[in-house]
């Protein structure tokens, strides 16, 4: 007797459910894209997630998930060259509960639970007590949980790669609702934007302080791009586009 599949998760109903193509005049039967389908559609393309983070996200294995969006890719190139309706519906998937899970990629993540603010989270770029310098280069971040607008667990965890992309499905993997960082470019900006974490850039100095003057309403930070730092991080060996430096920088990078 083959064994039941594992029904797919998904943070919610797509706000449209059927595209038609314009100009074709012939009646055809729509390509039908499955609520899962979707899904990873959404985590992965739209919202940067690896297929690690999209399988975790929907509660399957990753096997499955390179096989739910190769299909998605498939029914939406056939819909896109013959020009053929596309419809979103069906799959075997059930509505995860925001106010039980802890979604970070649900479209409104829910910040409340019976009534009362659940803990935000705060990351920082870390680096031995101090605000790392470069976003897209970061190998640490110290996550704070804040309760009651106080600090009530702190933690230092490894960064999953780097770049704008994967640092940012990291951290909304992770839940955190803020970030405060040194140098970060417009690029990581979008990426964490996309995410609806809030940025307080520009900032340097011991990481515990800087997390008490947010709370406190007296950080100086800055929601712009920026890349101030000038180390040996840009020195011969710099690699171009990793870490997050706006247009104007010197190196022109793009990340």
């Amino acid at each position: 007797m083959p064994r039941p599949s594992k029904r797919r998760r998904i943070c919610g109903m797509p706000p449209c459910r059927r595209f038609d193509p314009q100009g074709n005049h012939k009646e055809s039967l729509p390509v039908i894209l499955t609520l899962d389908e979707y899904e990873t559609i959404r985590l992965i393309d739209f919202m940067g997630l690896t297929q690690e983070q999209c399988a975790a996200q929907m509660n399957v294995a990753r096997a499955t998930v390179q096989a739910i969006y190769g299909g998605a890719r498939g029914k939406i190139a056939r819909s896109l060259v013959m020009g053929q309706p596309l419809e979103i519906g069906g799959g075997d998937v059930v509505l995860c509960e925001q106010q039980n899970h802890p979604c970070a990629a649900c479209p409104g993540r829910g910040r409340a639970k019976n009534g009362r603010n659940t803990i935000m989270k705060i990351a920082v770029t870390y680096d031995n007590g101090q605000i790392y310098q470069h976003f897209g280069h970061c190998a640490q971040f110290k996550l704070y949980e804040i309760e009651d607008g106080k600090v009530v667990s702190s933690k230092i965890i490894d960064a999953t790669g780097s770049g704008h992309s994967l640092l940012a499905g990291f951290l909304m993997m992770n839940g955190v609702d803020d970030v405060i960082c040194g140098g970060i470019g417009g690029g990581a900006q979008m990426a964490l934007r996309g995410f609806g974490i809030k940025i307080h850039g520009g900032v340097q100095g011991d990481a515990d302080a800087a997390v008490a003057a947010l709370l406190g309403g007296t950080l100086e930070a800055s929601d712009a791009p920026n890349c101030s730092h000038h180390d040996a991080h840009h020195g011969a060996e710099h690699v171009c586009g990793e870490h997050g430096c706006g247009d104007d920088h010197e190196c022109h990078c793009h990340d």
